[in-house]
């Protein structure tokens, strides 16, 4: 297992030899905003990992013992009648548990059992939430259904109202997505589509759904899904995803005219360069997962495959005919994606109303999605939706 010494030390790393590690114990502190973390139950568990740098069986059994122990305090509790801690307690044990499993992979029968507790834990939370109001849907996509939230928007009195599609990235799954802001963005008005698309959470996990280049197929997907609803304005649909997901949500916008914004958190240019890189780099880059993570998502059993596979997630030639107004976030001190990538797909995108956010080491939000000051970057992309849509 290769893992890297972060490039500079000019930010938190709770790990500073093991850049994969300290990044996951990033992204968890960032979910503190919405209640989907704690720092002390993240302080009690990572110290027990500090000298097992490396040993992702380690990382996955610990997080799971968390996990366990915040679903006894849930079920505790709902069976006292204390609902809205119970609900709560549900969330973060949903998502410990996605933490641990998520380097674990090829997946085996232990970490498949232990996501389904983790999703099973948040329609927990989502059935005992008074707010938000979290409705867990269906999606038909090709004869099958992708699965979602669809979480209703607060502080308006409209009968429709606009609606986000909120994809998620390489390693990121719908439960933690809607950790990631989507409590912030419905007090604005707004409702939200939670999906896991294809390669991504249950749909690749009990579904079989491999990633796939053409994503604007599950994008439109989600458009006719909102349609159908009363309660969403079609009119006012947007699209945005993380990470990876900066390949995703521009596909989307640029072939699908339905979709009225697009925010890219966190851009992606070339994804074929990228691995590349990494595999000659032999994984000693600056990763979010094990490297063989990308077999896994793909549906294939090597790297050259994966090159292979890979050769048709580019967006120049595409994001050219995109319409809508666009918002690209993007560190400048990601050390996943470099900010070049940012600006060429600022540069190519067709749309007359665009803008790259760059947020810096001196005010926050510097590494990889903002992951280092997520609650800056929620206000500044949801501000810019509701003056967009």
């Amino acid at each position: 297992m290769q893992h890297v010494r972060p490039k500079t030390n000019e930010w938190f790393t709770y790990f500073p030899e093991d850049y994969r590690w300290s990044a996951a114990i990033g992204g968890m502190l960032g979910l503190a905003v919405v209640g989907a973390s704690d720092m002390g139950e993240i302080d009690r568990t990572a110290r027990k990992l500090k000298n097992k740098l490396g040993d992702d069986e380690a990382w996955f059994f610990t997080w799971q013992k968390l996990g366990d122990e915040l679903k006894h305090k849930s079920e505790d509790c709902e069976n006292k009648g204390h609902t809205i801690s119970a609900s709560i307690f549900y969330l973060r044990a949903s998502c410990y548990y996605q933490w641990g499993e998520r380097f674990r992979t090829v997946k085996d029968d232990h970490a498949l059992n232990v996501y389904r507790k983790s999703v099973e834990c948040f329609h927990k939370h989502a059935q005992l939430s008074v707010s938000p109001k979290i409705e867990i849907v269906e999606v038909p996509y090709e004869g099958k259904f992708l699965p979602g939230y669809f979480v209703h928007a607060e502080n308006t009195k409209n009968s429709k109202n606009p609606t986000m599609i909120f994809f998620d990235g390489l390693d990121i799954t719908k439960e933690l997505q809607y950790a990631r802001g989507v409590p912030e963005l419905i007090k604005r008005g707004f409702s939200c589509l939670v999906m896991d698309g294809p390669g991504t959470g249950e749909a690749i996990r009990f579904r079989g759904m491999f990633l796939r280049p053409d994503y604007e197929v599950a994008g439109s997907a989600c458009v006719d899904y909102l349609e159908t609803r009363e309660d969403v304005d079609e009119n006012r649909i947007g699209i945005m995803a993380v990470s990876l997901g900066g390949y995703y949500a521009p596909r989307c916008a640029s072939m699908e005219p339905r979709l009225k914004a697009c925010i890219a958190w966190g851009a992606i240019w070339d994804y074929q360069k990228t691995w590349q890189k990494r595999i000659e780099a032999k994984f000693n880059e600056s990763m979010s997962v094990p490297g063989h993570h990308i077999c896994w998502i793909l549906g294939v059993d090597n790297m050259n495959q994966v090159l292979e596979k890979l050769s048709d997630y580019k967006l120049e030639g595409v994001v050219q005919n995109m319409r809508c107004p666009f918002l690209i976030t993007h560190g400048s001190a990601d050390e996943q994606v470099p900010l070049e990538d940012a600006k060429s797909l600022l540069n190519a995108s067709g749309s007359q109303d665009k803008t790259l956010r760059v947020f810096t080491p001196e005010e926050g939000g510097a590494q990889h999605c903002q992951r280092d000051y997520a609650s800056l970057a929620y206000s500044e992309m949801f501000d810019w939706l509701t003056d967009k849509l």
